[in-house]
């Protein structure tokens, strides 16, 4: 059965505030800050229900990035040296590539579709599609997802 399920990247301005605890909460339990999943909803002020029917579903990007396998496309100019910039700002954020595919250039423009991971400890995906985005040449990127 195929999983229907759609990623957003959004801002924290426009992530509901239940949401935000739940993040918080899981924060908490993390660092063992909180012993029980009782304690942690008690402190950011949300019922055990909120907690559960959303944690699975939330996380930081920068945060559960890392240590994680990306999968992302980009279009970009046909021009000699871009795929290399972008390979290698891959590897300044410390990105293994997974797999690489190149379509055949159609007016110009590539189309890119890359599986990374993001190493745990040094890893910072968030700066690295950033990055990526700047790039002269580089016209569009859209993370497909992540596992």
């Amino acid at each position: 059965m195929a999983d229907n399920r759609r990623y957003f990247v959004v801002t924290e301005k426009a992530v509901p505030d239940v949401l935000l605890k739940v993040v918080e909460a899981k924060r908490l339990l993390d660092i063992q800050k909180s012993a029980t999943v009782q304690e942690a909803v008690d402190e950011v002020g949300i019922s055990r229900s909120s907690f559960y029917k959303y944690k699975d579903d939330i996380f930081p990007f920068k945060e559960k990035t890392r240590g994680q396998n990306i999968t992302f496309i980009i279009q970009m100019d046909d021009e000699p040296g871009l795929l290399s910039a972008v390979l290698g700002m891959i590897a300044k954020f410390h990105g293994n590539i997974l797999t690489i595919h190149q379509s055949i250039p159609m007016n110009g423009i590539a189309t890119l579709t890359l599986s990374v991971t993001i190493a745990e400890t040094q890893g910072d995906a968030a700066a690295m599609v950033e990055h990526i985005e700047h790039i002269e040449g580089v016209h569009y990127l859209k993370i497909l997802g992540r596992e």
